[in-house]
Protein backbone atom coordinates (compact mmCIF):
# COMPACT_ATOMS: atom_id res chain seq x y z
CA UNK A 1 0.00 0.00 0.00
CA UNK A 2 1.27 3.46 -0.96
CA UNK A 3 -0.14 6.05 1.43
CA UNK A 4 -1.18 9.49 0.25
CA UNK A 5 1.43 12.12 1.01
CA UNK A 6 4.25 9.63 1.51
CA UNK A 7 7.36 9.19 -0.63
CA UNK A 8 9.35 5.97 -0.81
CA UNK A 9 13.07 6.28 0.04
CA UNK A 10 15.87 3.78 0.55
CA UNK A 11 15.08 3.92 4.28
CA UNK A 12 11.34 3.50 3.79
CA UNK A 13 8.42 5.92 3.38
CA UNK A 14 8.67 9.51 4.56
CA UNK A 15 6.16 12.34 4.58
CA UNK A 16 6.59 14.67 1.62
CA UNK A 17 7.12 17.62 3.94
CA UNK A 18 10.16 15.80 5.39
CA UNK A 19 12.00 15.69 2.05
CA UNK A 20 13.50 19.14 2.55
CA UNK A 21 15.76 20.62 -0.09
CA UNK A 22 15.78 18.07 -2.93
CA UNK A 23 17.87 17.42 -6.04
CA UNK A 24 15.37 15.72 -8.36
CA UNK A 25 17.61 14.43 -11.18
CA UNK A 26 20.91 12.86 -10.15
CA UNK A 27 22.81 9.56 -10.36
CA UNK A 28 25.10 7.88 -7.87
CA UNK A 29 26.77 5.34 -10.19
CA UNK A 30 26.26 4.87 -13.93
CA UNK A 31 27.71 1.75 -15.51
CA UNK A 32 27.24 -0.91 -18.15
CA UNK A 33 26.96 -4.42 -16.66
CA UNK A 34 28.43 -6.38 -19.59
CA UNK A 35 31.29 -3.96 -20.12
CA UNK A 36 31.88 -3.72 -16.38
CA UNK A 37 32.08 -7.51 -16.15
CA UNK A 38 34.27 -8.12 -19.19
CA UNK A 39 36.24 -4.88 -19.49
CA UNK A 40 36.36 -3.20 -16.07
CA UNK A 41 36.96 0.53 -16.22
CA UNK A 42 40.42 1.46 -14.89
CA UNK A 43 38.98 4.25 -12.73
CA UNK A 44 36.35 2.06 -11.04
CA UNK A 45 36.91 0.70 -7.57
CA UNK A 46 33.66 -0.17 -5.81
CA UNK A 47 34.88 0.35 -2.26
CA UNK A 48 36.41 3.71 -3.11
CA UNK A 49 33.36 4.74 -5.15
CA UNK A 50 31.02 4.01 -2.24
CA UNK A 51 33.25 5.97 0.12
CA UNK A 52 33.36 8.93 -2.28
CA UNK A 53 29.57 8.86 -2.60
CA UNK A 54 29.07 8.79 1.17
CA UNK A 55 31.53 11.63 1.68
CA UNK A 56 29.94 13.64 -1.13
CA UNK A 57 26.42 13.18 0.22
CA UNK A 58 27.53 14.18 3.70
CA UNK A 59 29.03 17.38 2.28
CA UNK A 60 25.73 18.00 0.52
CA UNK A 61 23.90 17.52 3.83
CA UNK A 62 26.09 20.17 5.44
CA UNK A 63 25.15 22.48 2.53
CA UNK A 64 21.46 22.01 3.32
CA UNK A 65 20.40 19.34 0.80
CA UNK A 66 18.24 16.65 2.43
CA UNK A 67 17.09 14.38 -0.45
CA UNK A 68 18.70 13.14 -3.67
CA UNK A 69 16.65 11.36 -6.35
CA UNK A 70 18.74 8.70 -8.11
CA UNK A 71 17.37 8.26 -11.64
CA UNK A 72 19.71 5.39 -12.52
CA UNK A 73 17.29 2.90 -14.04
CA UNK A 74 17.58 -0.22 -16.19
CA UNK A 75 19.89 0.54 -19.11
CA UNK A 76 22.24 2.63 -16.97
CA UNK A 77 23.73 -0.13 -14.83
CA UNK A 78 21.36 0.21 -11.89
CA UNK A 79 22.53 -1.71 -8.81
CA UNK A 80 20.17 -0.88 -5.97
CA UNK A 81 22.11 -2.93 -3.44
CA UNK A 82 25.23 -0.89 -4.11
CA UNK A 83 23.29 2.33 -3.59
CA UNK A 84 21.73 0.84 -0.46
CA UNK A 85 25.24 0.43 0.98
CA UNK A 86 25.67 4.17 0.49
CA UNK A 87 22.24 4.96 1.95
CA UNK A 88 23.04 3.09 5.17
CA UNK A 89 26.13 5.27 5.74
CA UNK A 90 24.71 8.74 5.12
CA UNK A 91 22.13 11.06 6.61
CA UNK A 92 20.93 11.91 3.09
CA UNK A 93 17.53 10.58 2.03
CA UNK A 94 17.91 8.73 -1.28
CA UNK A 95 15.03 8.00 -3.65
CA UNK A 96 15.02 5.21 -6.24
CA UNK A 97 13.36 5.13 -9.67
CA UNK A 98 12.11 2.52 -12.10
CA UNK A 99 11.96 2.75 -15.88
CA UNK A 100 14.15 1.83 -18.84
CA UNK A 101 16.80 4.04 -20.40
CA UNK A 102 17.02 3.60 -24.15
CA UNK A 103 17.05 6.23 -26.87
CA UNK A 104 16.36 3.73 -29.65
CA UNK A 105 16.14 -0.06 -29.13
CA UNK A 106 15.55 -2.45 -26.25
CA UNK A 107 17.62 -5.62 -25.67
CA UNK A 108 16.70 -8.76 -27.62
CA UNK A 109 14.80 -10.22 -24.66
CA UNK A 110 12.04 -7.67 -25.15
CA UNK A 111 11.75 -8.53 -28.86
CA UNK A 112 10.74 -12.09 -27.98
CA UNK A 113 8.70 -11.48 -24.80
CA UNK A 114 5.41 -9.62 -24.85
CA UNK A 115 1.98 -9.48 -26.48
CA UNK A 116 1.97 -11.34 -29.79
CA UNK A 117 5.68 -12.12 -29.66
CA UNK A 118 7.49 -15.48 -29.60
CA UNK A 119 6.99 -15.84 -25.85
CA UNK A 120 3.47 -14.43 -25.78
CA UNK A 121 2.15 -12.73 -22.68
CA UNK A 122 1.84 -9.37 -20.93
CA UNK A 123 4.56 -6.82 -21.57
CA UNK A 124 7.36 -7.59 -19.07
CA UNK A 125 8.20 -3.89 -18.89
CA UNK A 126 4.90 -3.21 -17.15
CA UNK A 127 5.51 -6.03 -14.66
CA UNK A 128 9.06 -4.81 -13.98
CA UNK A 129 7.90 -1.26 -13.34
CA UNK A 130 5.00 -2.32 -11.12
CA UNK A 131 7.15 -4.74 -9.12
CA UNK A 132 9.75 -2.02 -8.52
CA UNK A 133 7.05 0.36 -7.28
CA UNK A 134 4.92 -2.06 -5.24
CA UNK A 135 7.40 -4.63 -3.94
CA UNK A 136 10.91 -3.24 -4.26
CA UNK A 137 13.74 -3.19 -6.77
CA UNK A 138 15.46 -6.54 -7.37
CA UNK A 139 14.10 -8.06 -4.17
CA UNK A 140 15.78 -5.39 -2.05
CA UNK A 141 12.62 -3.98 -0.51
CA UNK A 142 13.65 -0.51 -1.78
CA UNK A 143 10.57 0.73 -3.61
CA UNK A 144 10.75 3.05 -6.58
CA UNK A 145 9.04 6.42 -6.16
CA UNK A 146 8.90 7.51 -9.81
CA UNK A 147 9.30 6.28 -13.40
CA UNK A 148 12.08 7.45 -15.75
CA UNK A 149 11.73 7.37 -19.56
CA UNK A 150 13.75 8.70 -22.50
CA UNK A 151 13.36 10.28 -25.88
CA UNK A 152 16.45 11.67 -27.54
CA UNK A 153 17.62 12.57 -31.04
CA UNK A 154 16.15 9.36 -32.63
CA UNK A 155 12.68 10.34 -31.41
CA UNK A 156 9.79 7.93 -30.88
CA UNK A 157 11.22 4.67 -32.15
CA UNK A 158 8.94 1.62 -31.69
CA UNK A 159 10.89 0.48 -28.63
CA UNK A 160 10.92 3.96 -27.07
CA UNK A 161 7.15 4.17 -27.58
CA UNK A 162 6.82 0.77 -25.93
CA UNK A 163 8.71 1.95 -22.84
CA UNK A 164 6.62 5.11 -22.71
CA UNK A 165 3.40 3.09 -22.98
CA UNK A 166 4.50 0.79 -20.15
CA UNK A 167 5.37 3.84 -18.04
CA UNK A 168 1.93 5.34 -18.64
CA UNK A 169 0.26 2.07 -17.62
CA UNK A 170 2.36 1.77 -14.46
CA UNK A 171 1.57 5.38 -13.61
CA UNK A 172 -2.15 4.78 -14.07
CA UNK A 173 -2.04 1.80 -11.71
CA UNK A 174 0.13 3.37 -9.00
CA UNK A 175 -0.10 7.16 -9.33
CA UNK A 176 3.68 7.67 -9.13
CA UNK A 177 5.04 10.54 -11.23
CA UNK A 178 6.88 10.19 -14.54
CA UNK A 179 10.15 12.03 -15.23
CA UNK A 180 11.81 12.21 -18.63
CA UNK A 181 15.04 12.67 -20.51
CA UNK A 182 14.64 14.91 -23.55
CA UNK A 183 16.74 16.18 -26.42
CA UNK A 184 16.16 19.89 -25.86
CA UNK A 185 17.46 20.90 -29.31
CA UNK A 186 14.63 18.86 -30.87
CA UNK A 187 12.11 20.36 -28.42
CA UNK A 188 10.74 16.84 -28.08
CA UNK A 189 9.21 17.58 -24.71
CA UNK A 190 6.21 18.55 -26.83
CA UNK A 191 5.97 15.03 -28.24
CA UNK A 192 6.36 13.53 -24.78
CA UNK A 193 3.55 15.69 -23.43
CA UNK A 194 1.27 14.82 -26.34
CA UNK A 195 2.02 11.10 -25.95
CA UNK A 196 1.31 11.02 -22.23
CA UNK A 197 -1.84 13.10 -22.59
CA UNK A 198 -3.06 10.55 -25.15
CA UNK A 199 -2.35 7.84 -22.56
CA UNK A 200 -4.32 9.63 -19.82
CA UNK A 201 -1.36 10.89 -17.80
CA UNK A 202 -2.17 14.14 -15.99
CA UNK A 203 0.48 16.73 -16.96
CA UNK A 204 0.71 17.64 -13.26
CA UNK A 205 2.31 14.21 -12.70
CA UNK A 206 4.87 14.78 -15.46
CA UNK A 207 8.39 16.22 -15.24
CA UNK A 208 9.93 17.08 -18.60
CA UNK A 209 13.66 16.81 -18.02
CA UNK A 210 16.76 18.54 -19.39
CA UNK A 211 14.82 21.69 -20.26
CA UNK A 212 17.73 23.69 -18.90
CA UNK A 213 19.64 22.76 -22.07
CA UNK A 214 17.28 25.12 -23.93
CA UNK A 215 17.14 28.92 -23.94
CA UNK A 216 13.88 28.94 -25.93
CA UNK A 217 11.50 30.62 -23.50
CA UNK A 218 8.48 30.13 -25.74
CA UNK A 219 9.07 26.36 -25.81
CA UNK A 220 9.60 26.14 -22.06
CA UNK A 221 6.56 28.29 -21.30
CA UNK A 222 4.44 26.16 -23.62
CA UNK A 223 5.29 23.08 -21.56
CA UNK A 224 4.66 24.75 -18.21
CA UNK A 225 1.46 26.40 -19.37
CA UNK A 226 0.20 22.90 -20.21
CA UNK A 227 0.67 21.91 -16.56
CA UNK A 228 3.98 20.04 -16.56
CA UNK A 229 6.99 20.83 -14.38
CA UNK A 230 10.30 21.27 -16.20
CA UNK A 231 13.71 20.09 -15.07
CA UNK A 232 16.40 22.76 -15.14
CA UNK A 233 18.55 19.86 -14.19
CA UNK A 234 21.96 19.93 -15.87
CA UNK A 235 23.81 22.63 -13.99
CA UNK A 236 27.53 22.00 -14.39
CA UNK A 237 27.19 20.43 -17.85
CA UNK A 238 29.00 23.40 -19.33
CA UNK A 239 30.24 21.34 -22.26
CA UNK A 240 26.58 21.52 -23.37
CA UNK A 241 25.61 25.01 -22.15
CA UNK A 242 27.41 27.37 -19.74
CA UNK A 243 25.95 27.76 -16.28
CA UNK A 244 25.62 31.51 -16.83
CA UNK A 245 23.20 30.83 -19.68
CA UNK A 246 21.28 28.26 -17.65
CA UNK A 247 20.95 30.73 -14.76
CA UNK A 248 19.80 33.42 -17.18
CA UNK A 249 16.99 31.22 -18.46
CA UNK A 250 15.81 30.37 -14.94
CA UNK A 251 15.87 34.05 -13.95
CA UNK A 252 13.88 35.02 -17.05
CA UNK A 253 11.23 32.41 -16.23
CA UNK A 254 11.14 33.48 -12.58
CA UNK A 255 10.39 37.03 -13.68
CA UNK A 256 7.47 35.61 -15.70
CA UNK A 257 6.09 33.84 -12.63
CA UNK A 258 7.07 30.19 -13.22
CA UNK A 259 8.82 29.39 -9.92
CA UNK A 260 6.16 26.80 -9.13
CA UNK A 261 6.90 24.86 -12.36
CA UNK A 262 10.70 24.40 -12.25
CA UNK A 263 13.11 22.00 -10.58
CA UNK A 264 16.86 22.49 -10.14
CA UNK A 265 19.38 19.66 -10.36
CA UNK A 266 22.59 18.53 -12.10
CA UNK A 267 22.21 15.09 -13.75
CA UNK A 268 25.58 14.46 -12.08
CA UNK A 269 27.12 11.22 -10.77
CA UNK A 270 29.81 10.16 -8.35
CA UNK A 271 30.99 7.75 -11.06
CA UNK A 272 29.83 7.37 -14.65
CA UNK A 273 31.35 5.02 -17.18
CA UNK A 274 30.03 7.33 -19.93
CA UNK A 275 31.98 10.35 -18.66
CA UNK A 276 34.48 9.05 -16.07
CA UNK A 277 35.95 11.18 -13.27
CA UNK A 278 39.17 12.05 -15.11
CA UNK A 279 37.20 13.39 -18.08
CA UNK A 280 34.84 15.38 -15.87
CA UNK A 281 37.68 16.92 -13.89
CA UNK A 282 39.21 18.25 -17.11
CA UNK A 283 36.13 19.11 -19.18
CA UNK A 284 33.31 19.80 -16.71
CA UNK A 285 34.83 20.72 -13.33
CA UNK A 286 31.55 22.14 -11.95
CA UNK A 287 29.49 19.08 -12.89
CA UNK A 288 28.86 17.72 -9.40
CA UNK A 289 26.05 17.82 -6.86
CA UNK A 290 27.54 20.65 -4.82
CA UNK A 291 27.33 23.07 -7.74
CA UNK A 292 23.79 24.30 -7.01
CA UNK A 293 24.24 25.10 -3.30
CA UNK A 294 27.77 26.47 -3.76
CA UNK A 295 27.58 28.38 -7.08
CA UNK A 296 24.12 28.43 -8.65
CA UNK A 297 22.06 29.58 -5.66
CA UNK A 298 24.31 32.65 -5.10
CA UNK A 299 24.15 33.43 -8.85
CA UNK A 300 20.35 33.21 -8.81
CA UNK A 301 20.04 35.41 -5.73
CA UNK A 302 22.41 37.97 -7.20
CA UNK A 303 20.33 37.95 -10.39
CA UNK A 304 17.11 38.77 -8.56
CA UNK A 305 15.65 35.43 -7.47
CA UNK A 306 14.06 35.52 -4.04
CA UNK A 307 14.55 33.01 -1.23
CA UNK A 308 10.91 32.07 -1.79
CA UNK A 309 11.65 31.26 -5.44
CA UNK A 310 14.45 28.94 -4.37
CA UNK A 311 12.24 27.26 -1.77
CA UNK A 312 9.64 26.58 -4.45
CA UNK A 313 12.11 25.05 -6.90
CA UNK A 314 14.12 23.03 -4.38
CA UNK A 315 11.62 22.18 -1.61
CA UNK A 316 7.96 22.79 -2.44
CA UNK A 317 7.90 21.51 -6.03
CA UNK A 318 9.60 18.18 -5.20
CA UNK A 319 7.25 17.72 -2.23
CA UNK A 320 4.28 18.34 -4.53
CA UNK A 321 5.45 16.01 -7.29
CA UNK A 322 6.90 12.96 -5.56
CA UNK A 323 3.92 11.67 -3.55
CA UNK A 324 1.82 9.34 -5.73
CA UNK A 325 -1.55 10.61 -6.85
CA UNK A 326 -4.67 8.52 -6.40
CA UNK A 327 -4.78 6.21 -9.46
Amino acid sequence: MIRAGEVQTFAGPVEARALGMTLMHEHLFVGHPELDLNFPHPEWDETQAISRAVEGLERLWELGIRTVVDLTVLGLGRDVRRVARVARQTRMQLVAATGYYTADVLPAYFHSHGPGLLVDGPDPLVRFFLDDIRCGVAGSGVRAALIKVVTDRPGFTPDVARVMTAAAQAHQETGVPITTHTHAASRNGREQLAFFRKHSVDPQSLIIGHCGDSEDLDYLRELMDAGVTIGMDRFGMEHVLPDEARVGTVLALLRLGYADRMLLSHDAAFFSRVTPPSWRALNAPHWHMENIPRRIVPMLLEGGASPGDLDLMLIDNPARLLPPRTP
